[in-house]
C-alpha cells in the first residue's frame, strides 16, 4: 500500500512539475531555437547545450540541462581521437610487416609468406599492392606454399554487422579486425557506356574466389537517376558472386557503391590472394589464418599515415571501423591488450585523471554507434576546452569537418566560420565542436537531442550555431 501511495505521489508531482520545466526551457534558450524546436516538435527538455569561452576555466555563455547525460551519436568520437592524440601523439603510425619464411629460387619462393596485422585502419587497396609488390619486386613469380595472416593483434568477440540496425552490407556497420583492408569494403564503380548500351563496374579490390560482373545493362533512355542503387537490384547474399540484376541509368553518370560484403572473416584473406594474381603472382598453397613463429624477423613493412592524418579521416568522414580501430590500438600500446574492456578502462581513468568533477562517459566501441554510449555535454565541453589549450590543438581542430565546406557539415545551412563534428542516430542528433563568435571570441559548442523527432533537428543545431556566433542576446 504504500509502494502504491508513492507511487501516485511521485505521478502527481511530475505532472505538475512538467510544464513548469517547459516554461522554464522558453524562457532559457535563444528565441531563435525555441522556434527551431516547436517546429520540429521536439521538447526543450530533449536538448542539452553547453557552450563557453574555448579557454579552459570560463564560465559558459550557455549551459542548459549540460549534466543531463545523452547519447552522442558519431560525436563520441571526439573523445576516442582527442585520447589517441593526447596518448600516442600525432606522429604515432601503424607499422604491418611481412614475414618471409623459406627461400628465394629462381622466380618461386619455396616456403611461408607471413603477414601480421597491426591493426592498421587505413590499409587499403593501394597500400595493399604495395606491400605486396615488393615480393614481385624481388622476383618472385609463384609463392610455393601458404600466406599466413595473424589477426592476433586484438582479442575480439564475434561480430555480427547486421546486430545493430539489421542492415550487415551496410559499411559502417563493419567490425575491427587486427588486418583490416580496405574498411572490409569493396566499392563498385560504375561508368556509363551509352553505345556499348551498359554501365561498365571498376572494382577498388580484386577478391580472390569471387565473381565479379563486369558490365551491367544500361536503364532506358531517359530514365531519371533517382534511387539507382535500388534499380540495380543487387544481392550480396552469396560469398562467392555479386548478383546485378537490374539496370543502370546513364543519367547517373560516374558513381561509387562502398559495399561491405558476406564473409567479413574472409575478406583480408581473398583481397590478399586477389591483389597478388592481381600482380601477377601465383600460389600453390592457400591463405589461412595462424600465427608468426617466434624469432621470425620481418623482410618488410609498410607504414601507415600519421596518426593526424587518420584522425582527420576519422571525424571528417565519421568513420566507424577506423575509430574502432584506433580506440583498440590505444588499449593495445598502452595496455598490452588490444581488447574493448582494456580500451574502456584506459579511458576511464585517462578522464578521471583529466576531468574528475565531470562523469566518465560511457564510451562503448569508441564510435558511437551504440545505444549504451553516454556522455554530458558539461563534460565534452570541459574536454574541448582542454583540447584547445593542449599541444594537439591544431591537428584535432584540423580534423573536424568546416560548416557549410566539407566532411558531414558541407550541407549546413549555419551562417558562421565554425569547425563542429556531427552525430546522428535513430532518436538522437548531437553536434559538438568550435564556433567563431563575429566579436573574434572563439567558443566551445556541444548540444545533444535525444527524442523520437531527433531525426528533424538540424535546423536546431544551426539555429545553436547562429546563435553562438552572433555573440549577442537571447
Amino acid at each position: 500500500m504504500l509502494k502504491k501511495i508513492v507511487s501516485c505521489a511521485a505521478l502527481a508531482l511530475t505532472v505538475w512539475v512538467a510544464p513548469v520545466q517547459a516554461q522554464d526551457a522558453l524562457s532559457t534558450l535563444p528565441r531563435t531555437v525555441q522556434a527551431a524546436l516547436k517546429r520540429a516538435q521536439i521538447p526543450a527538455d530533449a536538448l542539452s547545450v553547453f557552450v563557453a569561452p574555448a579557454p579552459p576555466g570560463q564560465a559558459p555563455r550557455l549551459d542548459w540541462q549540460s549534466t543531463a547525460p545523452r547519447n552522442p551519436a558519431s560525436v563520441m568520437k571526439l573523445v576516442t581521437t582527442y585520447a589517441a592524440l593526447d596518448q600516442l601523439g600525432p606522429a604515432f603510425v601503424w607499422r604491418t610487416p611481412l614475414y618471409l619464411d623459406g627461400v628465394i629460387d629462381n622466380g618461386a619462393f619455396r616456403g611461408t609468406v607471413y603477414i601480421r596485422g597491426a591493426g592498421d585502419p587505413k590499409l587499403v587497396s593501394e597500400r595493399l599492392w604495395l606491400l605486396l609488390g615488393r615480393l614481385s619486386g624481388l622476383g618472385v613469380r609463384v609463392i610455393v606454399g601458404d600466406i599466413v595472416l595473424d589477426r592476433t593483434a586484438f582479442a575480439l568477440a564475434p561480430h555480427d554487422p547486421g546486430a545493430f540496425d539489421g542492415e550487415p552490407f551496410r559499411p559502417y556497420n563493419v567490425g575491427p579486425d587486427a588486418l583490416l583492408i580496405n574498411y572490409n569494403s569493396q566499392v563498385l564503380g560504375f561508368l556509363p557506356d551509352p553505345g556499348a548500351g551498359v554501365a561498365r563496374i571498376h572494382y577498388e579490390l580484386p577478391l580472390a574466389g569471387v565473381a565479379l560482373p563486369s558490365t551491367v545493362p544500361l536503364a532506358p533512355a531517359g530514365s531519371a537517376c533517382g534511387d539507382w542503387r535500388a534499380q540495380l537490384q543487387a544481392n550480396w547474399s552469396q560469398p562467392q558472386q555479386v548478383q546485378l540484376a537490374g539496370t543502370y541509368p546513364a543519367s547517373c553518370g560516374d558513381k561509387n557503391w562502398p559495399v561491405a560484403l558476406p564473409e567479413p572473416e574472409r575478406f583480408a584473406a581473398k583481397a590478399i590472394e586477389g591483389m597478388w594474381r592481381a600482380l601477377g603472382g601465383q600460389l600453390t598453397g592457400t591463405v589461412r589464418d595462424g600465427q608468426v613463429p617466434p624469432g621470425l624477423k620481418p623482410a618488410w613493412e609498410n607504414q601507415s599515415p600519421a596518426l593526424a592524418e587518420v584522425v582527420r579521416d576519422i571525424n571528417k568522414y565519421s568513420n566507424n571501423v577506423m575509430t574502432q580501430q584506433l580506440l583498440l590500438t590505444l588499449a593495445k600500446e598502452r595496455t598490452g591488450q588490444g581488447s574493448f574492456e582494456s580500451a574502456r578502462f584506459l579511458l576511464t581513468q585517462w578522464w578521471q585523471q583529466r576531468w574528475p568533477s565531470a562523469p566518465v562517459p560511457e564510451v562503448d566501441n569508441g564510435a558511437g554507434l551504440s545505444r549504451a554510449a553516454q556522455v554530458t555535454a558539461a563534460g565534452l565541453g570541459q574536454m574541448l576546452q582542454s583540447v584547445w589549450a593542449s599541444p594537439v590543438m591544431s591537428e584535432f581542430m584540423a580534423s573536424l569537418p568546416i560548416a557549410g565546406t566539407d566532411g558531414t557539415l558541407r550541407r549546413s545551412q549555419a551562417n558562421a566560420s565554425a569547425h563542429l563534428k556531427t552525430g546522428s542516430l535513430r532518436d538522437a542528433r548531437a553536434l559538438a565542436g568550435f564556433v567563431d563568435g563575429r566579436s573574434g571570441q572563439r567558443y566551445v559548442l556541444v548540444a545533444f537531442i535525444n527524442h523520437a523527432n531527433a531525426d528533424n533537428g538540424r535546423p536546431v543545431m544551426d539555429a545553436l550555431v547562429d546563435w553562438v556566433a552572433q555573440d549577442q542576446g537571447r
